[in-house]
């Protein structure tokens, strides 16, 4: 990491800035080409890797793209606010806290593991525990993202 005043490393601020992010990017490699999707995510620790679930449609660009090719990259990013430059051009900048990580993606289809993907995304995004029927995740595509090591970098406010 270049600016390493920015580094985190404490994992709970790790822990943190995942919780508040609320949307991951999943970037994905779709024929050579690049393709970003934004997805509301689940998210657990396996051990010392990371565990992020994602959902959607059972048919679509990325499924597709998952399955032709799992190599992914996940990037979120919070408490993002503009820094005022005044009058200079190029001194504009922005306070920001962010997570990125290589890893791998893989279709959900055993009923119990989508199940627990599922309770993991509305457990990360409205902080409640929900019963969620298999029927229901049956009707849903849910993927799971293995990312066995993350970056964190942060510009808080100061003061």
């Amino acid at each position: 990491m270049r600016r390493k005043d920015r580094e985190v490393t404490d994992p709970q601020r790790i822990e943190e800035i995942i919780a508040t992010a609320k949307v991951l990017h999943l970037g994905l490699v779709d024929e050579g080409r690049p393709y970003v999707v934004p997805l509301h995510y689940g998210h657990e620790m396996e051990g010392e890797a990371h565990v992020f679930w994602c959902h959607g449609a059972r048919k679509g660009r990325k499924i597709d793209v998952i399955g032709a090719n799992p190599c992914v990259f996940v990037e979120l990013e919070c408490d993002v606010e503009d820094v005022s430059g005044g009058d200079v051009a190029c001194g504009y900048g922005s306070l920001y806290a962010s997570v990125m990580g290589e890893g791998t993606a893989r279709l959900v289809e055993d009923p119990a593991e989508k199940v627990r993907g599922l309770k993991a995304l509305m457990h990360t995004q409205t902080g409640r525990d929900f019963d969620i029927p298999e029927a229901r995740a049956k009707a849903v595509a849910v993927i799971r993202i293995d990312v066995p090591a993350i970056t964190a970098k942060s510009r808080p406010k100061m003061g």
